[in-house]
């Protein structure tokens, strides 16, 4: 296929050739891969810049995403890749062949660090992609500091994502430190949280929460504009309509009962199985799986408390009659899904291409997945547009990408997401946490993107 780039894809393309350490902040559907894959091969073959890209991806992205974009565009296909991936065996012979790209995904950061020992300066990759580089927001990780060792020996690096920030603000400094070593945001986690943000829920000496100073977004932005850039989808190309829906589950007098005896005791007894809460974040996710219909009991096995929340899914599918993507959270709700719904023979898709193949040519009535599995870079827009969340994430990093498999370039019918929600439950909660999250990292993206048009 012959590659026509887009004004705005063009735009991205010279802003990675003109900048060696820089980040693109597109939006899911831009075209984040073919861009960045443009800009290396002229930066290799036109400016002689770089010899060996190392890119760093999600699993299922590094394994269909990357060697299908070199494939897919003519002026990609004499690009040499290699997959770092498999058994270790497999992934010192990847990195053994002759190759333009080796790509691999975070979980094999650190092993390929080790690889080169102590002697570090033997570090082959001139140029660094980290794709969702949301990956590395968490400079506690074994792949950040990894990362960090062989960061002086990296000439080049592009950090790409459509979700830089999804917590909040304190997101950025590992991503921005791997550019500038803490040249804009400061050299130390400390000092940037001193310069942008105060001290919010703690506990004596204990601080759980850092809440942004008044301006922070706006001089954080200011301050990396020169080397981010930003994009959102609807301002540069023409989808159809995503249209969001929730769908009220009401759950019967039983079980509201159990989910208040629940919420308030935090113990419950279900026949001959107990069920208990010890912690906060443990009673959040039981009432998430309360809403579902069924929770783990302390010997982890699942039992049912509920029939709502599945019932409306089957109403869901049942109307729909065309092909259905449904996002799981627990494992007992696909086992319980699999079984609710065999005569339409669902499939679990974790990121195999041959299941991805089946899906986009119309031949799966039912996809089940979880967004962790196939959050990122897959093109799944042709064999769907419907989407169902069974139960909310709390990740909005991971729902904004797990919608983006089909509301992304190239689908060509209305996207509809449905959100089965209980009222009055912790669904609702979730829901609103999401809402608050997403409109903070669009606003840091909004005025990234003005100061950098301000400059033009």
């Amino acid at each position: 296929m012959i590659y026509t780039p887009h004004a705005y894809q063009k735009r991205a393309e010279d802003f990675v050739v003109s900048h060696r350490f820089c980040a693109l902040f597109l939006d899911m559907g831009l075209g984040k891969s073919v861009i960045t894959l443009t800009a290396l091969q002229r930066l290799r073959d036109d400016y002689l810049e770089i010899s060996r890209v190392l890119v760093v991806a999600p699993k299922s992205v590094a394994r269909n995403t990357w060697t299908g974009e070199c494939a897919k565009w003519d002026h990609l296909q004499g690009t040499r890749v290699s997959v770092v991936m498999g058994t270790a065996r497999q992934r010192e012979r990847a990195l053994e062949a002759d190759a333009d790209l080796y790509v691999t995904n975070r979980d094999n950061v650190t092993w390929l660090v080790e690889q080169y020992g102590k002697n570090l300066v033997r570090w082959p990759f001139d140029c660094v992609v980290l794709d969702e580089s949301t990956s590395f927001k968490n400079p506690s990780s074994r792949r950040f500091k990894s990362l960090r060792k062989v960061r002086p020996y990296i000439t080049r690096m592009t950090l790409l994502t459509g979700t830089p920030s999804p917590n909040g603000l304190m997101d950025l400094w590992p991503q921005l430190w791997l550019l500038d070593l803490g040249q804009r945001l400061g050299r130390t986690l400390g000092t940037y949280r001193g310069l942008y943000f105060h001290p919010g829920r703690r506990n004596g000496d204990i601080v759980y929460e850092w809440v942004p100073k008044t301006g922070a977004r706006e001089k954080i932005a200011e301050k990396i504009q020169d080397i981010c850039l930003s994009m959102k989808a609807e301002e540069y190309i023409q989808l159809p309509d995503k249209i969001v829906m929730t769908v009220p589950v009401s759950l019967t007098d039983v079980e509201m009962k159990g989910y208040r005896t629940f919420e308030k005791e935090q113990l419950l007894q279900v026949d001959e199985s107990s069920i208990e809460a010890t912690t906060a974040a443990t009673l959040t996710n039981k009432l998430l799986q309360f809403t579902g219909g069924a929770l783990y009991d302390m010997d982890h096995r699942s039992i049912e408390v509920g029939s709502s929340k599945m019932e409306a899914l089957a109403d869901l599918i049942e109307a729909a009659d065309e092909p259905v993507l449904v996002f799981y959270a627990y494992q007992h709700e696909l086992e319980r899904m699999c079984k609710a719904f065999a005569h339409l023979a669902p499939v679990h898709f974790t990121g195999e291409p041959e299941i991805l193949s089946d899906w986009n040519l119309g031949q799966i009535r039912l996809l089940l997945c979880h967004p962790a599995s196939v959050a990122y870079g897959l093109n799944m827009q042709q064999g769907g547009r419907i989407i169902v969340w069974y139960t909310p994430t709390w990740n909005l990093e991971l729902y904004e990408q797990a919608n983006a498999r089909l509301f992304r370039q190239g689908q060509v019918k209305p996207v509809l997401i449905y959100h089965l929600i209980a009222p009055g439950t912790m669904d609702e909660r979730v829901m609103a946490a999401l809402s608050g999250k997403g409109s903070l990292q669009d606003e840091l993206m909004r005025r990234i993107k003005e100061l950098k048009e301000g400059q033009r």
